[in-house]
């Protein structure tokens, strides 16, 4: 018998997508990614200055940090401070890398932009939804600076997003959510920018192995969704 998904979806669409903007008041700008049942805050901060190795460059800098709140899941998950887990460094350094591909830096001038991504609730994706919902961040940040005369050109150069592939059942299925994820026997995680090109592309045999057509396939799939994606995102920046 044929999976069947527990929300109802086609293989091929993507979650209920919506974004809150100005969820807090005190950073440059914030906003609540509802990806269905996952649910992200990503803030952003500007600091003026660069780490050492871009010290009189003219170059500006982005880097992320991802948490996962106490109460994300249904068993209380533990606060992370002085000692990162190797899951949430790698995350983080995902986030920072997917956010980085969207700017041209010797345009940010020496500052250095934060993006914080803090899970207030988790039923998987949180990654792909922290890279989709900062991305909405940062635009609408870029947009306030340019505003106030902080910045006299944009540096974004492109959009980006992310989204996950599962194969359950030897199907495969786009965005999937936790009960899906926990079943698959191949799992991908997929960043694209606004030009459909590729920024990383995570993937795992969980409980079997994948052909090179099947790769094919899956990278196929996540596009089309990564379509679906921009286009939402488009939507609330040109709107703010």
């Amino acid at each position: 018998m044929a999976w069947q998904r527990p929300d109802q979806r086609l293989a091929t669409n993507i979650r209920p997508l919506h974004f809150q903007t100005d969820f807090t008041a005190f950073s440059v700008s914030s906003v609540l990614t509802h990806c269905d049942n996952t649910k992200v805050l990503c803030t952003v901060s500007i600091q003026p200055n660069v780490p050492k190795f871009l010290i009189g460059t003219g170059k500006g800098w982005l880097t992320a940090e991802y948490r996962m709140l106490p109460g994300a899941t249904p068993e209380r998950q533990e606060r992370e401070f002085m000692k990162l887990s190797g899951r949430t460094q790698e995350i983080q350094r995902l986030i920072g890398r997917s956010l980085r591909a969207t700017l041209d830096l010797r345009l940010l001038g020496e500052r250095t932009i934060i993006i914080d991504a803090d899970v207030l609730q988790a039923d998987a994706g949180t990654r792909t939804t922290a890279i989709t919902g900062g991305y909405v961040a940062l635009a609408l940040a870029i947009k306030k600076m340019l505003k106030q005369g902080e910045l006299l050109e944009s540096p974004l150069r492109q959009s980006v997003a992310a989204i996950s592939v599962g194969q359950i059942e030897g199907e495969l299925f786009l965005d999937l959510n936790y009960v899906e994820d926990s079943q698959a026997e191949v799992d991908f995680n997929v960043v694209m920018t606004g030009d459909l090109e590729l920024v990383e592309v995570q993937g795992t045999g969980e409980l079997g192995t994948f052909s090179r057509q099947q790769l094919n396939k899956i990278l196929d799939l996540a596009e089309s969704g990564i379509k679906q994606i921009l286009v939402a995102q488009t939507e609330v920046i040109e709107n703010f």
